[in-house]
């Protein structure tokens, strides 16, 4: 019986419509108060409950020596019900798809109000990186290899491929280190432009990426992510790299 409630409230049963529903599915036409009695809900909510259960199709009544009786509906009509709520949902959907650019417009309207996500361990920095292949654009990066690597070994390279595959293309500026090295070799079949600037002077552990309208700042010592939706904030941060980027190729000359 319990399996049987839980399944109906899936189909927007309340667990006492579902609970009245099943009860007088076995116990046949009745009065008000003996079903109310046998289901162990009050006579007065038994009255609203079945009038809901009616509204669906679910019960029916009828006179019977002057007295009115309430009955289920047999389980056929239960088999059509959830038929007509999964094809009301299926169609809502396409609906709630079609309405959903306007109801991104009256968000935008509301004011910036930028989103924020956090993650935290290993798993969370693989949901940090898995958003950047969401990204149409390239991405900008402060990355160091070597840190990358340590904490995310399993993960890295498939994930360069991956995103290669989709044809997001990434510039960054690494810390020259061995290992950032080995990885630019890589730069073209990992649709990677890369620049190296001195460790001593620059060396850095967190990764910082900026894509769309995000900032993704990851730190791979402490093990979190750090997800910020805002077109302002990106806005700024993709112009302070494009001076750094600048500056790293000055600094390659050199």
């Amino acid at each position: 019986m319990a399996d049987l409630e839980i399944f109906l409230q899936k189909f927007g049963l309340s667990d006492k419509e579902a609970r009245l529903y099943l009860t007088m599915l076995s116990k046949g036409p009745d009065l008000v108060s003996d079903i109310a009695k046998v289901a162990g809900i009050n006579r007065s909510t038994t009255y609203v409950l079945l009038e809901n259960l009616a509204m669906r199709g679910l019960v029916s009544s009828f006179e019977e020596g002057g007295v009115k009786k309430f009955s289920a509906a047999p389980p056929e009509r239960l088999v059509d019900y959830v038929e007509e709520q999964a094809k009301k949902y299926s169609s809502l959907v396409g609906v709630a798809n079609n309405l959903l650019p306007q109801l991104k417009n009256e968000f935008a309207g509301a004011g910036p109000k930028p989103k924020i996500q956090y993650y935290e361990g290993v798993e969370g920095l693989k949901s940090a990186y898995e958003d950047t292949l969401t990204s149409s654009e390239t991405i900008r990066a402060y990355a160091s290899i070597g840190d990358m690597h340590s904490v995310l070994g399993d993960y890295f390279p498939e994930y360069y491929q991956r995103r290669a595959e989709k044809g997001i293309h990434i510039r960054a500026i690494f810390p020259d280190t061995p290992e950032a090295k080995e990885r630019i070799k890589h730069n073209r079949q990992e649709a990677r432009d890369a620049r190296l600037v001195p460790k001593e002077e620059y060396g850095f552990t967190p990764e910082i990426n900026m894509y769309d309208n995000k900032v993704v700042f990851m730190s791979l010592q402490e093990k979190f992510a750090l997800i910020i939706e805002s077109h302002e904030l990106a806005d700024a941060l993709k112009k302070a790299f494009e001076l750094a980027w600048k500056e790293a190729k000055n600094l390659n000359k050199k």
